[in-house]
Order: structure tokens, then sequence, then C-alpha cells
């Protein structure tokens, strides 16, 4: 890296209607959790993309994103459990080449329990050799921030179907026949099949709904290295294993 880079390298952001410059140097002072996106989400006819506002949990508001590979990244980040905040098109980093100054807007910077993580969302099939330079730009921006830096290219299969199909359950649910409670009683006993531990309650269909809202919520575990079926084995989750022992 070039001397001083961090106080030459610039990244621009907005506050409401007001635009603010920092050098990377400086991120630390950025109140993130005020910013908007640097750049607005547009739906057109024709377009190439698709964009759409995306409802998450973890922050109980819209957020944008502008393809279906960005979409399923907002619901993975709201799966894992540990997100704070998400921020679409966080700031736009202007740096320097050989070639001269370039401007990039990463997709995403999400706040977490942990370290934050900025993101860049693109099909391994897409990324041409300048977008690899503005991956690498960002990781550096991440790095001296004090940030993880990723570059999602894509999904396994059955990880789209059960991020989706968790994502169905996210939202909170009554339970008037304590079906909820069923389930972690059950789980209790050890891993089992998901078919197995459903079939244990007394509305199995019902039982169905709730498991994959415990499922989202992680009260229950589940095996992800293949597709979610009856046989796909479950785990109470180890937060919960010591209450439940504790009924």
């Amino acid at each position: 890296m070039p001397p001083n880079w961090a106080s030459r390298w610039v990244t621009h952001w907005r506050f409401g209607r007001t635009a603010v410059g920092c050098a990377v140097k400086d991120l630390a002072e950025i109140d993130c959790l005020s910013s908007v996106p640097v750049r607005r989400f547009t739906w057109r006819t024709g377009q190439w993309h698709r964009p759409g506002l995306e409802y998450l949990v973890s922050t109980d508001r819209h957020h944008g994103f502008e393809s279906f590979e960005e979409e399923l990244l907002l619901l993975a980040g709201g799966f894992s459990g540990s997100l704070v905040e998400a921020l679409s098109q966080p700031f736009c980093l202007q740096f320097q080449t050989i070639h001269g100054s370039v401007k990039h807007t990463p997709n995403f910077l999400l706040l977490t329990e942990g370290i934050p993580l900025l993101i860049d969302v693109r099909p391994a099939n897409r990324i041409a050799p300048e977008d690899e330079i503005k991956f690498a730009a960002s990781a550096e921006v991440a790095l001296a921030a004090g940030w993880n830096y990723a570059v999602v290219t894509g999904w396994y299969d059955h990880a789209v179907t059960v991020i989706d199909s968790f994502s169905a359950g996210r939202r909170k649910m009554t339970d008037p026949l304590r079906v909820q409670e069923q389930l972690l009683r059950a789980a209790a006993d050890g891993p089992q099949p998901f078919g197995d531990l459903v079939e244990r309650c007394s509305i199995p269909a019902v039982a169905r709904a709730h498991a994959m809202h415990l499922l989202w919520y992680r009260r229950l575990g589940l095996e992800l290295t293949g597709p979610l079926m009856d046989a796909s084995m479950v785990r109470l989750s180890p937060t919960r294993r010591a209450a439940v022992g504790g009924w």
C-alpha cells in the first residue's frame, strides 16, 4: 500500500440530505447508525437487476437490496442471531490506483454483537478484473477500520431453500396450545430427526410451524449440511439445554 493511504483514501457517507467525506483513518469517528444509503434504490420498467425491501426481525424495519443474492444475504444475516443493524450501500469509497481515481460502493455493512462485517455481493461469473481491485481496496479499508470483509459469490442450493423456509417462521407467533414447550421438552432428550420431533407433539402439523420458528431463533439447532427434511437431525440449542433441565 502507498504511504499515508489511509489519509488519502476517502469514504463518502450520507446523513439525511447531507453528504460527509471521511478519510479511512478516521472511520472510527463516523456514527454509522445515523447514516442513510449513499445510493438510492430505484425501480423502473426494463431494469436488469431485482431491487426490493426486506424486513428483518433483528432491526424491526425494512432494508434495501438490489438483487436476489443480496436479499438472501440480508436473510442470512438475520438468521445469524447476532445482527444488530444492517446498512445497505453504507458508503462510497474513493481511492487511487495507477490508472487514476476509482469509486466503489460496498453492498452492506452488517453491525453485529461482535466485529462489524463489510460485504460485497457479486456472482462469481460476473466478477471482472476491475471488480477484484475494488474488492481488494474494500478489504484494506475494513482491515484499517477493525472490520471483517467478505465477498459473497454464490450460495449452496440447499442453503437458499433452508434460509427461505426458516424466514417464513421468523415473525412473532402466539402459542395457546403450548406447542413450543412440547418441542423443547422433546428436544431435551437429545438429537433426533425433525419428523420424529414434531410427531411427539400433540398436533404435529402445528408443531412443524412452531419448530421452524424455534429454529430461526436458534432455540433449536439443525444440521445444515443438506436440505431440510424429516430425517434432518435437530437438537436443543446449548443456551436452552440448561433452562429445560431446570423445568
